[in-house]
C-alpha cells in the first residue's frame, strides 16, 4: 500500500444534520490486525462499470433562477456546485430538457406553430427560449468545468407532430418520425454552435407517463421503429456521435428497453438504457445488464423531497449506492434549483412539490438533502473512476470506486438502529471506524 494510502479521510453527514458532508479532523489509519466489528473487504482487482459522473437536472426553471442572481452570487453558487477544489462538490454530469420540462415557467418546444399549421422542414426551429437562461448558465458552468457531461431529454415533440395536437399526452405521428429525428439533429448542432456538446440523448422522458405538462407517450414498439428508421440513421448521416439512451422511465418496466435491445436493427444505434425509481426496484437495472451486458445503464432522474422524516441515508442508499451497484454509469437527481415555493413549474401538470437540491431566494441560496446526496459521490468519484468489489452488507450498504489517479473512495450508510463499528479491509490492512445510525460516510485514501 502506498504511503499516501496509510490514512483514510472521512467526509461525514449525520442523521441530525449537525454535520453535512464535512471533512472530519481525524484521519483513520490503516494498520495490521486492528479489526473492529463487521469487516468491509475491498478487492480492487475485481472491476465493474466505469463512471461518467454525478449531478442534477439543470431545468429551465433552475437556469432562470440562477440567471436572475447577481453576477457575484451566481458565480459563488456555480463554483460551489461545479468546481472541485476546497469544499466545492465537483458535479460532473447534467441533464437538460429538449424544449420545456414541467419545471419551466411556461411550455414551449423549439418549433411551435399556430394551431392548424405545420413546419415539416423545421424552418422555424429556434433555441431562442433557452438562449435566455439555459445556454448562458451552461456557458458559465463550462467555464468552471469544461468536461462536464450533458444528457438531454425531450418532454414532448411540437404539438403539430402529435396525434392530439396538444402539449400534454398524445403520441408522435408516424409520418413525422423522420422530421422529429431531424429536430434532434438540429438541437444537437445548435447547442454545439454555442460550444455545448450533448454527450447523450434520451428519446422521451417518461414515455409511459401522459400526465405531465408537457408530456408524450411513446411505447416500446414505437420507440424501436423511431430509432431504427429515423433517429439512428439521421444521427449517423449527420456525423453526430451523441449517444442514444432508451426508455428514461421507472424500474418497474425493464421489459421496455429489453424489447428494443433485442431488435438488432434498433440496438445497433443504442448505447444503453435510462431509469428512474418512482416505481419498481433498482435491481431492474442489473436485470437488463445480465441479458445485454454490452449496453450501458444510466440513472437519469429521481426527485428527493424533504418530508416524512427524510434523512440523508435514505437517498444515498437507494440511489448513489443502489444505482451504481446495479451497473449505472451515473446518478442524476431532479432537479438543481427551485425557489422557496418549489417554483417555477408549468400549470396543470407541472410539479408543485419538486424541491431543488438548492433553494434560491434572490441572491441567497441554501442546500438541501439532494445536494449532499450527490456531494457524497461527485467530489471524489470523478469521471473515469471504476467500481470495484466490496463486501455486501444489510447493515452497512456500501459501494467502492477506484479513481483514475489510484485513490480509493468508499461510500457507506449505517442503516442499523444503533452506532456501528466496522473495519475497512484493503490489501491486508485494516482501518477501524464507526458510523452513527443513519449516518453517511465517504472514505477516501
Amino acid at each position: 500500500m502506498p504511503a499516501s494510502a496509510q490514512n483514510a479521510s472521512l467526509w461525514l453527514s449525520t442523521v441530525n444534520r449537525k454535520s453535512e458532508f464535512e471533512l472530519q479532523k481525524e484521519t483513520i489509519p490503516f494498520a495490521e490486525n486492528t479489526t473492529t466489528g463487521q469487516q468491509i473487504s475491498i478487492d480492487d482487482t475485481k472491476t465493474f462499470q466505469t463512471i461518467d459522473g454525478f449531478g442534477f437536472a439543470l431545468t429551465g426553471g433552475s437556469a432562470m433562477l440562477i440567471k436572475a442572481m447577481s453576477p457575484a452570487a451566481r458565480t459563488a453558487l456555480l463554483k460551489d456546485v461545479f468546481a472541485s477544489d476546497g469544499n466545492n462538490i465537483g458535479v460532473s454530469y447534467l441533464r437538460l430538457s429538449i424544449g420545456a420540462s414541467d419545471l419551466n415557467q411556461s411550455v414551449f418546444t423549439y418549433d411551435d406553430m399556430p394551431d392548424g399549421e405545420t413546419d415539416p422542414s423545421l424552418k422555424k426551429f429556434s433555441l431562442s427560449q433557452d438562449m435566455n437562461d439555459v445556454v448562458p448558465v451552461l456557458k458559465e458552468i463550462l467555464a468552471i468545468n469544461k468536461n462536464i457531461k450533458i444528457l438531454s431529454s425531450p418532454w414532448t415533440a411540437p404539438c403539430w407532430m402529435k396525434t392530439n395536437n396538444n402539449i400534454k399526452g398524445g403520441q408522435l405521428k408516424p409520418e413525422y418520425y423522420k422530421v422529429y429525428a431531424d429536430y434532434f439533429v438540429k438541437y444537437i448542432k445548435a447547442m454545439q454552435q454555442q460550444g455545448i456538446t450533448i454527450d447523450a440523448i434520451t428519446i422521451q422522458n417518461e414515455p409511459l407517463n401522459d400526465r405531465n405538462t408537457p408530456s408524450m407517450q411513446m411505447f416500446a414498439p414505437e420507440q424501436a421503429t423511431f430509432i431504427k428508421t429515423a433517429l439512428g440513421p439521421a444521427l449517423k448521416a449527420a456525423g453526430i456521435k451523441t449517444k442514444i439512451v432508451l426508455f428514461d422511465h421507472n424500474c418497474d418496466t425493464p421489459e421496455y428497453p429489453m424489447s428494443i435491445l433485442a431488435d438488432p436493427e434498433a440496438a445497433k444505434y443504442v448505447d444503453g438504457s435510462g431509469f428512474h425509481l418512482y416505481a419498481g426496484t433498482i435491481d431492474a437495472m442489473s436485470e437488463v445488464h445480465e441479458v445485454f451486458p454490452a449496453k450501458n445503464l444510466y440513472f437519469t432522474e429521481q426527485m428527493i423531497i424533504e418530508r416524512n422524516g427524510t434523512t440523508i441515508g435514505m437517498p444515498v442508499e437507494r440511489l448513489i449506492i443502489g444505482a451504481t451497484n446495479n451497473w449505472s454509469k451515473n446518478v442524476l437527481l431532479w432537479n438543481l434549483a427551485a425557489d422557496q415555493n418549489n417554483d417555477p413549474h408549468t400549470n396543470d401538470g407541472g410539479c408543485p412539490i419538486c424541491q431543488g437540491a438548492i433553494t434560491i431566494q434572490g441572491d441567497q441560496f441554501s442546500k438541501n438533502i439532494a445536494y449532499y446526496t450527490i456531494a457524497h459521490a461527485s467530489k471524489f468519484v470523478v469521471p473515469g473512476s471504476v467500481r470495484v468489489a466490496s463486501t455486501k452488507s444489510d447493515k452497512l450498504p456500501n459501494v467502492v470506486f477506484k479513481t483514475p489517479d489510484g485513490k480509493m473512495v468508499m461510500i457507506v450508510v449505517n442503516v442499523n438502529g444503533r452506532r456501528q463499528n466496522f473495519s475497512i479491509t484493503y490489501k491486508g490492512k485494516y482501518a477501524a471506524t464507526s458510523l452513527g445510525s443513519g449516518d453517511v460516510g465517504t472514505y477516501v485514501w
